[in-house]
């Protein structure tokens, strides 16, 4: 038996990966999903992007909703590990808060989540749509832990923690708005941030007058 038919199909030889294969196929799968949408991307772009065969892709995945939702896992996977990084600092919670703020605000410029994930619901299973949500709920953890523990020190006063945090998430949401002519409702990613939370801190908490 050859080498090539001992190989499963598609499985891409160990030898010519200077990358893992399917690490490769994730990245630019994101990239055109980020880019075109869900529904104006076939396997077929994912392949030629990669410059791999189609067989390759369905060697790691075996149709384009199993990719998608893995995708947008690691996306929500790697947005939690940057805001870990930056809330498990030693700086008070608003300045932690308004580093998270633009952190988030420069990273999905370009990108309407929401829009995003609702296109593609139609096309995923339940099963799929849940792995999403469980990824996003990792990301919203981080901040319930960082309120928990202001509270904890006394940094900030009792709080509804949940909605602490879904009012919180929401304002991102808000900084990224665009308006019909595609301008954004600030002049600039700072000054978003900076409005987001200002509004956010002094609804939240209107007798800390603290400033990041």
């Amino acid at each position: 038996m050859t080498e090539k038919n001992r190989r499963s199909l598609g499985r891409p030889r160990s030898s010519e990966q200077t990358k893992p294969t399917k690490e490769v196929i994730l990245h630019s799968a994101l990239e055109l999903f980020l880019s075109n949408g869900f529904q104006n991307v076939s396997l077929d772009d994912v392949a030629k992007k990669c410059n791999v065969t189609k067989a390759t892709i369905y060697y790691y995945y075996d149709s384009k909703a199993t990719l998608f939702t893995d995708a947008m896992v690691q996306l929500m996977s790697r947005i939690r590990g940057y805001m870990l990084e930056i809330l498990q600092g030693s700086e008070p919670l608003r300045q932690r808060l308004y580093r998270v703020t633009e952190a988030h605000l420069r990273a999905t410029l370009d990108i309407d989540l929401d829009s995003f994930l609702r296109e593609a619901k139609t096309s995923l299973t339940r099963k799929q749509l849940e792995d999403m949500h469980k990824a996003e709920s990792k990301m919203f953890d981080a901040l319930k832990t960082a309120f928990s523990d202001s509270i904890k020190t006394k940094e900030i006063p009792e709080i509804n923690i949940d909605f602490a945090v879904q009012s919180y998430t929401s304002l991102l949401k808000v900084g990224n708005y665009r308006n019909p002519d595609q301008s954004g409702l600030f002049p600039t990613i700072e000054e978003a941030a900076k409005q987001i939370m200002e509004f956010y801190w002094n609804g939240l908490f209107p007798n800390k007058t603290q400033k990041q």
